[in-house]
């Protein structure tokens, strides 16, 4: 089957940290775990799917340290290193790298300054760069004050090793809080159609023009689930489709970065960039997200670390 490659007209474009990105971005957690016809771990095959993110036109990668114990980095540089001019990478820091523990659903958080350069001069070298464009904190710590840790940051892009800083898993008052430390140019939460707990700092980035990088994109409830395959049934889509089109339409903000270790998931997703969908079914999108239900995963799985 032949698939279209997204340009700047697809789903429109955001300007972010010195790039004009178009709107459907992927997420890198999962590459370091893509896998040969025989089901066996394979770089090459990862390798292929990175290479394979940017033939379809999407320019925005968002990676971190821990994924993959770095390995997502790594293949990232492998698969397109040197970086096309038009390619923004953004990774970040700020979870205690290592396996997650059993019953845990995620790793700690580790925000304490001395962590998060060191994790940076790693990021620098794996990607292969002397900066990195956008740099974003992981995640809150509680044990350290979140000024300490946004500090850290700051001080990497006043060495020059960070150019721009975003922050992910935040309340209002600590995006407030970042805001009022240093410059501010994205945000990464939990957002989907299933999950709308973040729109108070959504509301904040669309009033100040700020760049929401929605992570679990595509993860519903049963209810909302129905409503989704009902959609994509008469559009010969799926629901994973669906969701990441409701999520286009959402906001000129948002920015999904839906993300795979398999060829065909990643070229499902960026087909969702051709799913229009009429007013109506947005409303029936909406008025079934409003209803607490069960998550399900669509077309994503379950969601581990803060990660997509």
């Amino acid at each position: 089957m032949a698939h279209r490659t997204l340009d700047d007209t697809t789903t429109g474009t955001f300007r972010l940290a010195g790039h004009t990105v178009r709107r459907l971005g992927f997420g890198a957690m999962r590459i370091s775990g893509a896998r040969n016809a025989e089901g066996v771990r394979d770089r090459a095959q990862a390798v292929a799917l990175t290479r394979r993110v940017y033939e379809r036109g999407v320019n925005l990668i968002d990676t971190a340290n821990i994924y993959g114990y770095g390995e997502s980095e790594e293949i990232i540089a492998e698969a397109l290193y040197p970086y096309p001019d038009d390619l923004l990478i953004t990774t970040k820091a700020g979870f205690r790298p290592g396996k997650i523990a059993p019953g845990a659903t995620s790793l700690p958080p580790l925000g304490r300054p001395e962590h998060i350069r060191a994790e940076c001069e790693k990021s620098l070298r794996r990607l292969r760069v002397e900066a990195i464009d956008l740099y974003q904190v992981h995640v809150p710590d509680p044990q350290v004050p979140y000024e300490d840790t946004v500090g850290a940051f700051l001080d990497l892009q006043r060495e020059g090793k960070v150019r721009h800083i975003g922050v992910s898993n935040v309340t209002p008052e600590q995006l407030a809080l970042a805001r009022s430390l240093g410059e501010v140019v994205s945000v990464q939460n939990r957002y989907n159609a299933g999950d709308r707990t973040a729109e108070a700092v959504l509301a904040v980035c669309e009033r100040d023009g700020l760049a929401f990088l929605p992570w679990a994109p595509v993860l519903v409830g049963e209810r909302l689930g129905a409503v989704l395959d009902a959609i994509a049934a008469a559009r010969e889509a799926d629901a994973a489709q669906v969701a990441l089109a409701w999520l286009l339409r959402r906001s000129p903000v948002l920015l999904p970065i839906p993300g795979t270790s398999k060829v065909r998931h990643l070229d499902a997703n960026v087909d969702a960039a051709w799913v229009a969908l009429t007013d109506d079914e947005v409303a029936a999108i909406g008025a079934a997200s409003s209803a607490p239900a069960q998550a399900r995963a669509g077309g994503g799985g379950p969601v581990v670390g803060g990660s997509r």
